[in-house]
């Protein structure tokens, strides 16, 4: 009899193993996942390939839904248009979210939330400020040229019409600069939703439907996409500031090399040159590269050839020139605000003029010493003092100015003789015992004291 109990108890326990096993399971299998990809910095040219690796690693992971945080305040017009087109084919539902709290999404960043299947922000966050600008020598200037805000107005009021949004407001971020806060958005029907975070935006829109399919994300798992090596090395030296200051580097290493071969300075010019253009999409303001490498032309010429510097100031100019043209603020290559833009030729000018004024302290001294009157002619009948015995074909060192030479002599010259220096013969010295006695003792005592 207790045989039998203890087997209907082990039956009984391995049942309830097996049930709660598979109730798990079917937990686990039930719930969703949800990822999210971070839009921060300036919109590049790599910012596409990672939405575009995002979307594909939702799509094949069976996601629930791909929420786009934005925290930018803008970048190129190309990949915005290519983003706003991978967001529209995919079957996933993305959601685009200004997060965190006190951030913005400007320009760029607007046209992207206002194409999201579902838009949302977060409290104390700011949109808008979409309409082109360019800047010049007399500060910044909106473009108004027709044909391309008609283009960009088209466009967001279409994304807009769309998702059912305000097709004013979309309208009015690129013509007039509006802005609008977390509440006002969606007072304004631009957004539908105000989350203090990415658990909350996901409770609140469990339930809607979107692309034929409801969500169903209250309670998700979160999953943060991570880019790949190459796509994170890409993201940094795609960075406008970046790249722009690895042209930089490149171009000044490259003078440094031409200058004083054999440091291996022109190999790492070559490859910062090479980084920066990849950086930038090749897409390089072919007049501000003729400007910096005839600069480094110039330059080049100042240090290998006599001149009064002429060459030098000249390619100082025309690199700092070619450096403030390099920066990618133009449009429509470039979509951010004017702001914006300034602080980025500020950030890589300033380092280049300072550069640019230490290679005008190198070129002034450079030209002093071309000046200056050979120093091994100041030798000849100058007094030294012998620091071990010389003659008889025997060289010894003799102390000159507080330096030490080698030198020989016809003469037997004992340790502590005073010499007079006759000539210089390559390194040597050509000294005789010192038959002038004029010089005063306590003088050639001080030489030797120092």
């Amino acid at each position: 009899m207790l045989h039998k109990c203890r087997s209907y108890l082990s039956t009984f326990l391995f049942l309830t193993l097996l049930l709660s096993l598979f109730s798990g399971n079917a937990c686990a299998a039930g719930q969703q996942k949800v990822l999210v990809v971070d839009i921060s910095d300036s919109i590049t040219p790599v910012t596409d390939d990672i939405v575009a690796d995002a979307i594909a690693f939702a799509e094949n992971g069976d996601y629930e839904a791909l929420v786009i945080t934005l925290n930018t305040p803008g970048g190129n017009l190309d990949e915005t248009l290519n983003i706003i087109e991978q967001i529209a084919a995919t079957d996933v539902p993305v959601i685009g979210y200004v997060y965190p709290e006190g951030t913005k999404a400007w320009s760029a960043g607007t046209l992207i939330l206002i194409s999201t299947d579902v838009a949302a922000m977060a409290p104390y966050t700011i949109i808008g400020s979409a309409q082109p600008v360019t800047v010049t020598a007399t500060g910044s200037e909106p473009i108004e040229e027709d044909k391309i805000i008609n283009a960009i107005v088209k466009r967001a009021t279409e994304n807009a019409k769309m998702h059912g949004r305000n097709e004013t407001a979309a309208e009015e971020f690129i013509t007039k600069n509006l802005n609008l806060d977390a509440e006002t958005a969606l007072d304004y029907g631009v957004t539908e939703y105000v989350a203090s975070d990415i658990p909350d935006l996901l409770s609140q829109v469990s339930g809607i439907e979107v692309k034929g399919k409801v969500l169903d994300t209250d309670g998700a798992s979160i999953t943060y996409y991570e880019p790949s090596l190459r796509l994170a090395f890409m993201g940094i030296i795609s960075n406008p500031l970046v790249s722009s200051m690895l042209l930089l580097l490149g171009v000044y290493a490259i003078i440094l090399g031409i200058s004083h071969p054999g440091f291996g300075a022109e190999l790492f010019g070559l490859v910062a040159i090479a980084l920066g253009l990849i950086g930038t999409g090749f897409d390089v303001n072919v007049g501000a590269l003729f400007l910096v490498v005839a600069g480094v032309i110039l330059l080049v010429l100042e240090f290998q050839a006599p001149g009064f510097g002429v060459f030098g100031i000249a390619g100082l100019v025309c690199i700092i020139a070619g450096s403030i043209l390099l920066v990618p603020t133009d449009f429509p290559n470039n979509y951010t605000p004017a702001e914006f833009q300034r602080s980025l030729i500020v950030s890589v000018a300033t380092p280049t003029i300072v550069i640019g004024l230490f290679f005008v302290f190198i070129i002034y001294k450079v030209f002093e010493v071309r000046r200056k009157k050979p120093l091994f002619g100041e030798l000849i009948g100058d007094m030294a003092l012998a620091l071990e015995p010389i003659g008889n074909g025997q060289t010894g060192y003799v102390l000159h100015r507080g330096q030490h030479w080698k030198a020989r002599s016809s003469d037997i010259i004992e340790k502590d003789d005073k010499v007079t220096i006759l000539e210089k013969d390559g390194v040597v010295l050509v000294v005789e015992k010192m038959k002038d006695k004029s010089k005063p003792e306590d003088q050639i005592d001080d030489e030797h004291d120092r």
